[in-house]
C-alpha cells in the first residue's frame, strides 16, 4: 500500500463495463515525509468516500483490479483506505 493526497476528479463520459458508478481520483503519491513523490496517478475509488484534499492510501496493479466490487477491471490503481490519523515509528 501506498499513501497519496487526492488533488483531483476524473470525469468520463464512457466506461467500460465494470466500472459505471465508480469515481476516479487523480492521487498525488506521497513519501514518509509525506511530501510529492512522483507522477500523479489515476485510481477508482473502492471505498466510495474519498474526496479532494484527503489523505489515502491505495494499491496498485493486480491488487488494485481486486479491490472493487466488479473484480478483474481494467484498473492499475485503487483507494482503499482514508487515513484518519499517522503516527511517525521511533527511528
Amino acid at each position: 500500500m501506498h499513501l497519496a493526497r487526492v488533488i483531483g476528479t476524473v470525469v468520463a463520459s464512457t466506461v467500460t463495463p465494470g466500472l459505471e458508478g465508480v469515481r476516479l481520483l487523480v492521487l498525488q503519491p506521497l513519501d514518509r515525509r509525506l511530501e510529492p513523490a512522483g507522477d500523479a496517478v489515476v485510481a477508482a475509488d473502492a471505498v466510495a468516500m474519498a474526496g479532494p484534499g484527503e489523505l489515502v492510501y491505495f494499491v496498485a496493479s493486480r491488487e488494485a483490479a481486486l479491490a472493487l466490487q466488479e473484480t478483474f477491471v481494467p484498473v492499475d490503481h485503487a483507494v482503499v483506505g482514508i487515513v484518519d490519523q499517522l503516527h511517525e515509528a521511533a527511528p
